[in-house]
């Protein structure tokens, strides 16, 4: 039987794309069905006490910039540590995404094309033509889903993700919530792996 796994990221978070390919291959292998949940991480962030990247002590962003260069070797990937076109508002990069999965279709493949848009190519989610070309490479309909995702209707489901994610206990992106149980994180894939190997029950505080 298929179990469902609660995926709350934003399109402008690298550690959301650092984790991309290793948690759909861990979703396959365990017959995972994604929800996927866009949500503003602008918002959610600093509701745990987080500060946004500008705001933290030189220190942190410094080490920031290693972790980066670790993580990128340790996935095998090749991407810019700090890319042109980022930071950027994401949010209706995001709403395409949602606007994909309210009509029924897998945003996968736009998912994971965004993230090298962002990270690989250097271009902003923040442009429609970018966002527009990036459709039409998954084979959707980019003006009927940058249309949709502008409606009140995802704008609406945007925000309830928000909601969603803070009485999940969310507060970063990438998140993945498993039985209730929050893995934040993509440092955090290969315990989910476990945890789901094992079969165990959720952890609970």
């Amino acid at each position: 039987m298929s179990r469902s796994i609660d995926y709350y990221f934003t399109m402008v978070s690298p550690w959301a794309y650092i984790g991309d390919a290793l948690f759909k291959s861990i979703a396959r292998k365990h017959k995972l069905t994604i929800d996927y949940r866009p949500v503003n991480l602008g918002r959610l962030f600093p509701n745990s006490g987080g500060l946004p990247l500008g705001q933290r002590h030189p220190l942190r962003r410094q080490y920031r910039l290693i972790e980066l260069q670790r993580w990128r070797e340790k996935r095998g990937l090749d991407f810019a540590i700090q890319p042109n076109n980022w930071p950027f508002d994401p949010t209706l990069a995001d709403c395409c995404a949602l606007a994909l999965t309210e009509t029924g279709a897998d945003p996968s493949a736009f998912v994971t094309a965004g993230f090298r848009t962002v990270f690989e190519r250097e271009l902003g989610l923040a442009d429609p033509d970018v966002i527009a070309t990036v459709l039409r490479a998954c084979n959707h309909d980019a003006d009927a889903i940058l249309a949709a995702a502008q409606t009140d209707r995802i704008k609406q489901a945007y925000e309830g993700n928000y909601d969603r994610a803070i009485a999940a206990g969310v507060f970063g992106s990438p998140s993945f919530v498993l039985d209730g149980e929050v893995f934040w994180g993509q440092d955090r894939l290969e315990t989910l792996e476990d945890a789901l190997k094992s079969g165990r029950k959720a952890f609970t505080a």
